[in-house]
């Protein structure tokens, strides 16, 4: 049965007029100091400090939580992300209403190593930077109080002191060779929790079908903590449908608290099915009454049945469904990993207006936000521990591994989204270690394999990426980066079917190629030219590189958002007519930050995303959209392309991206005709548009019905057909300022004033004066170095109502300024 572990999982709760409120929990979010560094002690963190004593530490900053150390230096272009310690400080109250009742810390996520104390005793600590667990600060609190000097100097308030540490570690997991940041801090939220003496550890509620009949099974266990010498408590466990009905309760008398107990088998005809397009839950809530006291745990649970064929595609609920994916990185623009309840949903809202109906979460346990969205929006999930590349680890590294995987599976044990537990990613990619075992890294994933199966039949198991130990999981991933790494992207379906029939359960996960915001190219397929076909699509050994090897489109390739655009137009098209496909996913819905790859157009960004770090949507978001959404949408190609060129006269494609069924062009007020979507007809399933340019601006705008339903798009651009030179001189000019906030534009010109629309060329900005540019978001227009698109960058500034002066700077080019 399921392992002891550690946590405790609180959701909302009920209150009674028979006895003592539930378990209660506060969010630790306001109140904080941080310092970058280390101390000598927790000592130093609550000293107490005379005014003016130059013994104190003065660089302790104010911060809320969540909170990352590097949600700015992860994507400085000038220096390494910080990898070391850091040390947080608060003063909380701490009433605890239960008699002999216990309090506890609960953090939901912290990096990567965690100590906490209660003023300077050590309480706690925790490895590992995913998984949930708890600091029971009960008795440590305890003996605070029955201080009075310390009960004065602190106003009666209890000293909570933590440190974090993401230094490099080759026997912890994830390697820091992995391709994203192993960011440091306390980045999910922490939680300030009162137990009773009888409390529930953890709720294990399987839904699950019949094979006939059409019956639903709900099994309920439970882990009980009991801290006193309670002999009898009373379970009760009520049921409500999707529609808050109340359906069914139970009670029962306990007198055993030890393991995991089995305490109610219910059975219902004609559940209400959990899908991805009506993710039907329902609500399991359970009271444990002891002593005069209450504890209470709620939890949400859907009844669906899943399948992979063998040597076929996915089944759910007795039906194929086409697995339409993406995947997901715990970053963002300004804050790192330290997303806050309003920017996860934000995000998952994103990915489900995309049309996505199934997410890969690389590659570590995530947010349990993101889990419950994924059950109430209808996303399925692949979900997977950090073992990531560098080869294997000994003994401390394993152990973790092992209890990463059993925290992981018995913390989102409920969540009926989850059908997948990956047990690695890349695990062929040695490097940490002076030897690489491949039978070693066998021989682990097959104890990992059974553990996880040991600790939940119900799903299956996969990993990406690392060919020898195929065989050992469920589902299989290889890598197929058609048209990127290796390979043209029309090569797509057949390297896909020859990896399918290599394996009997086939899922491709991680597959697209990186686009830098706001470029575009009238030519983006030029570097398929240079490809070599049939050479493969994998991934190998030096291809991320921007130098050397074969030619390829990662490295020769403009990294346009046109070129993306073709890509995923294809890919997309394509698996429409692969009816053994179990469904692919898109790496990654959004650019994150990567320490090794610091010459990318973002410095330090991987630029794979449909969307930018701070959610703003390139082209490629509504190509998916246009294949994978119902609800009538249409957009033209080129809204962040303001100046295309060309020869006069010249006939260029105007591309527009529907899942209407037709779409009428008007170029500056003409129509241009009515082409009919059809999904094979690449690209832009056949809604494109050749229209003869001349020097000046257009208009265009388009039309497209479905059904009775019309929707409607329109964007403006220049047309160039003046030819320029080399690179030679630049400008810079605020194109806009509101409420504080100015935006700043250089662009690239020749020697005789041509804008120079391919230029690419590195530019830095920096400020002298009272303002402050709005810098090291990894965006962009949010980056103090950023390679040009189409002769342009963007970066804006806070003015402060006060004088600056910006600079740009790029080699070989005379440095311009603006006074702002």
């Amino acid at each position: 049965m399921l392992k002891k572990i550690t946590f405790i999982l609180l959701i909302s709760l009920l209150t009674t007029n028979l006895a003592l409120q539930a378990q209660t929990s506060k969010r630790l979010v306001n109140n904080w100091e941080f310092v970058k560094g280390d101390l000598g002690g927790a000592w130093e963190a609550v000293r107490p400090v005379k005014a003016g004593n130059p013994e104190e530490l003065p660089f302790w900053q104010k911060v809320s939580l969540p909170h990352c150390f590097n949600a700015k230096d992860a994507v400085d272009p000038d220096v390494n992300y910080y990898q070391g310690p850091g040390w947080y400080r608060t003063n909380i109250e701490v009433e605890n209403p239960y008699k002999q009742g216990r309090t506890v810390l609960h953090f939901e996520g912290a990096g990567q190593k965690t100590v906490v104390y209660i003023y300077n005793i050590k309480v706690a600590e925790h490895i590992g930077g995913y998984d949930e667990w708890t600091a029971d600060i009960t008795d440590a609190v305890a003996e605070f109080k029955k201080n009075p000097v310390y009960q004065a100097q602190f106003k009666g308030k209890i000293p909570v002191v933590i440190r974090c540490d993401n230094s490099r570690d080759l026997e912890m997991i994830p390697s820091s060779l992995s391709d994203f940041n192993v960011y440091g801090g306390i980045y999910r939220y922490l939680n300030l929790v009162y137990n009773p003496q009888v409390s529930v550890d953890k709720l294990f509620a399987k839904a699950s079908i019949a094979e006939t009949g059409g019956y639903g099974k709900l099994t309920v266990s439970a882990r009980l903590n009991n801290l006193s010498e309670t002999k009898n408590a009373q379970v009760k466990i009520y049921i409500k449908d999707p529609n808050g009905l109340s359906i069914a309760d139970f009670t029962k008398d306990i007198k055993t608290f030890k393991g995991d107990s089995l305490l109610w088998d219910w059975s219902l005809r004609a559940p209400k099915l959990w899908s991805t397009d009506l993710p039907q839950q329902y609500t399991v809530t359970m009271d444990i009454i002891a002593d005069g006291q209450k504890s209470t745990i709620s939890q949400k649970v859907g009844f669906r049945k899943f399948e992979f064929v063998k040597k076929g595609p996915f089944m759910l609920n007795g039906k194929r469904l086409l697995l339409r994916g993406t995947h997901r990185h715990e970053d963002h623009a300004g804050v790192g990993a330290a997303m806050t309840e309003e920017m996860i949903v934000t995000e998952m809202k994103m990915m489900k207006e995309m049309g996505v109906n199934f997410i890969r979460l690389g590659h570590y346990q995530q947010s349990r936000i993101v889990l419950d969205l994924c059950d109430s929006l209808g996303i399925l999930v692949w979900e997977e521990i950090p073992w990531c590349r560098g080869g294997l680890g000994g003994a401390t590294y394993q152990a973790q591994a092992k209890r990463m995987l059993t925290n992981m599976i018995e913390q989102h044990y409920n969540h009926p989204s989850i059908m997948i537990w990956g047990l690695g990613n890349e695990n062929d990619w040695p490097g940490d270690f002076t030897t690489f075992d491949q039978e070693k890294i066998r021989t682990f994933m097959k104890e990992l394999n059974i553990l996880s199966h040991q600790l939940d039949p119900s799903r299956s198991t996969a990993i990406r990426r690392c060919d020898f130990c195929r065989d050992i999981v469920d589902v299989y991933s290889p890598s197929i980066w058609a048209g990127w790494y290796r390979g043209d992207y029309t090569e797509y379906k057949d390297v896909s079917l020859a990896e399918f029939n290599k394996s009997d359960r086939f899922l491709h996960v991680e597959w697209g190629g990186d686009s830098h915001a706001r470029r575009h190219s009238e030519n983006p397929d030029n570097a398929l030219s240079k490809i070599k076909k049939g050479g493969g699509a994998d991934e190998r050994a030096g291809d991320a590189s921007l130098y050397g090897g074969a030619a390829r489109v990662s490295k020769d390739g403009d990294w346009s958002e046109s070129y993306i655009a073709n890509l995923i137009d294809w890919h997309l098209k394509e698996q429409e007519t692969m009816p053994w496909l179990s469904g692919t996913a898109y790496w990654p819905f959004k650019d994150f930050s990567t320490p090794i790859r610091p010459e990318n157009p973002v410095p330090y960004v991987n630029q794979k995303g449909v969307i930018e770090r701070d959610f703003t949507k390139k082209e490629a978001f509504y190509i998916f959209q246009s294949y994978w959404t119902n609800t009538p949408m249409v957009h033209l190609y080129g809204h962040s392309w303001p100046v295309r060129w060309g020869e006069e006269g010249e006939e260029k494609m105007v591309k527009v991206y529907s899942n209407c069924d037709e779409a009428e062009l008007f170029v500056n007020g003409k129509s241009f005709g009515v082409r009919k979507r059809d999904s094979q007809n690449f690209p832009a399933a056949g809604l494109r548009w050749q229209v003869p340019m001349n020097k000046g601006k257009y208009t265009f705008k388009v039309v497209a019905k479905k059904g009775k339903v019309t929707v409607t798009d329109e964007i403006t651009q220049e047309y160039q057909t003046e030819k320029w030179g080399k690179p030679a001189k630049m400008t810079l000019n605020k194109i806009e300022e509101k409420d504080g906030i100015a935006t700043l534009e250089v662009k690239m010109f020749d020697d005789k004033g041509v804008l120079c629309l391919d230029a690419i060329n590195l530019v830095s900005f920096n400020l002298i004066g009272d303002g402050e540019l709005i810098r090291d978001q990894g965006t962009s227009t949010g980056s103090a170095k950023v390679q040009l698109y189409n002769g342009r960058a963007i970066i804006r500034m806070k003015t402060n109502n006060a004088k600056s002066v910006v600079s740009v700077q790029s080699k070989g080019i005379p440095t311009v300024f603006l006074n702002q």
